[in-house]
């Protein structure tokens, strides 16, 4: 019997594909009420060092951005899902 596993690579064409769309066009539901809705749709706060994307249903922090020199951090913590359109190929 053979590992069925393989490591994290296996994931690089796939994620290219989806961190390809536009986001802001993806629906996302709030892990903290369960609200769906775009990405387009959350409050975004912008006067600390990145931006914060906040429920509008509840407040609740759901989305961090933060860029340094050469990369990004990206939190989606709390999302319990993000659902991005994607073209048929």
């Amino acid at each position: 019997m053979t590992d069925p596993r393989v490591d994290g690579n296996e994931l690089a064409g796939p994620l290219r594909e989806v961190f390809a769309v536009d986001i802001t066009a993806a629906l996302c539901r709030c892990a903290g009420c369960g609200r769906a809705g775009a990405v387009a749709e959350l409050q975004v706060y912008d006067r600390a060092p990145g931006l914060v994307g906040r429920c509008p249903e509840c407040s609740a922090v759901v989305l961090r951005l933060v860029r340094g020199p050469g990369r990004a951090w990206l939190d989606l913590s709390g999302l319990s899902y993000v659902e991005c359109p994607m073209p048929d190929n």
